[in-house]
């Protein structure tokens, strides 16, 4: 296939509480990047309420394609395919954006390309680093993923960890809860975490024996919950800011402490972050400063391409639609799916 010819990508995301569109040429170039996001609804019931982000993903989903085709003054006719995310994720907000992509493709004739929603975050970092190209190491963290993952290829991953139980993103809706912050949990603990002191709580980092690279994280959330229990039981004050703070940097050093065994393993020089934690400054500073000491480059998003978004499902789209990778009509939501299945 001819890479010199401009292809251009029609995006589509709704795994969880995003609604989004976009349209990518040739992977990197984003002409628009729309996001519907339900954040505001959702905090109202202190999560996800999948029913909700359902119906919601249903009336947005227009309008948000309409919008991201008129930002980028194209039509459906000047796309060369339909890139959507259909797994892993809520399974109806998948079926959402996975009907919306067939009926364009079958409306149209448009190529349909099936994309995995971490795939979609590893390629964000694509977007604004043009020079980037595999192999490299890349840790996704967001609110349902926690992996560590060699990009050997676009399109080829071997997972070198995951998270055996609560992923980064969840067990900072937990704790962020817990204190009394709500949803979502993220932004709010690294807000207030300013505030605290990151040392003044000693909590765990936890390691597993049989699998170094995998994570764990529901240990820790566990240990905030007993520190905060025991403190009222005892009638201690519990300084909110200290508990984030302190929880903040024992994810950090544990994804920290990941991120440079790889890299002195694989002899690798070049590393990436993707996903919404990967916006966390804590997180993002601990690792530019590893990777500095280390040589080796480091690549990451700007916060806006960590949240879920459709620019980078365009994005992994293409390096998808140049392999030959199409999906038929009878593409499916594929709630649980592993990286690197099909």
């Amino acid at each position: 296939m001819n890479k010199e010819k401009e292809i251009r990508v029609l995006g589509i995301e709704s795994s969880c509480d995003e609604t989004a569109a976009a349209v990518v040429v040739n992977g990197r170039d984003v002409r628009s990047n729309i996001i519907s996001s339900q954040i505001a609804l959702h905090t109202l019931y202190g999560g996800v309420v999948p029913e909700i982000a359902s119906r919601k993903h249903i009336e947005k989903i227009n309008q948000v394609i309409e919008e991201a085709l008129k930002e980028a003054e194209m039509t459906l006719d000047d796309m060369d395919a339909i890139a959507v995310t259909y797994g892993p994720g809520l399974v109806g907000a998948l079926l959402v954006g996975v009907a919306a992509a067939k009926a364009i493709s079958y409306a149209r004739n448009i190529p349909l390309v099936g994309v995995h929603h971490i795939e979609g975050h590893i390629s964000a970092n694509y977007i604004e680093n043009k020079e980037l190209e595999p192999p490299f190491l890349c840790l996704v963290v967001s609110g349902g993923h926690t992996h560590l993952v060699k990009v050997q290829d676009y399109g080829k991953y071997e997972i070198l960890g995951r998270t055996r139980d609560d992923a980064a993103g969840e067990a900072f809706d937990k704790v962020a809860r817990a204190i009394g912050l709500g949803y979502p949990g993220g932004p709010k603990i690294e807000k207030i975490a300013h505030e605290g002191d990151p040392h003044a709580i000693e909590f765990p980092r936890a390691k597993i024996a049989d699998d170094p690279y995998d994570f764990s994280f529901s240990g820790l959330k566990s240990a905030v919950l007993n520190y905060l229990n025991g403190c009222k039981m005892k009638d201690i004050e519990i300084v909110p800011a200290d508990v984030a703070a302190s929880f903040q940097q024992a994810v950090a050093d544990t994804l920290i402490e990941h991120a440079v065994r790889a890299i002195d393993e694989f002899k690798m020089d070049k590393f990436a972050i993707a996903g919404g934690v990967a916006s966390n400054a804590t997180l993002r500073e601990g690792i530019r400063k590893a990777c500095e000491k280390k040589g080796v480059a480091f690549y990451h998003p700007s916060p806006i391409l960590c949240t879920d978004n459709a620019a980078m499902i365009g994005a992994a789209g293409y390096y998808e639609y140049l392999a030959g990778t199409r999906s038929g009509l009878d593409l499916n939501a594929v709630p649980n799916l592993k990286l690197g299945e099909r």
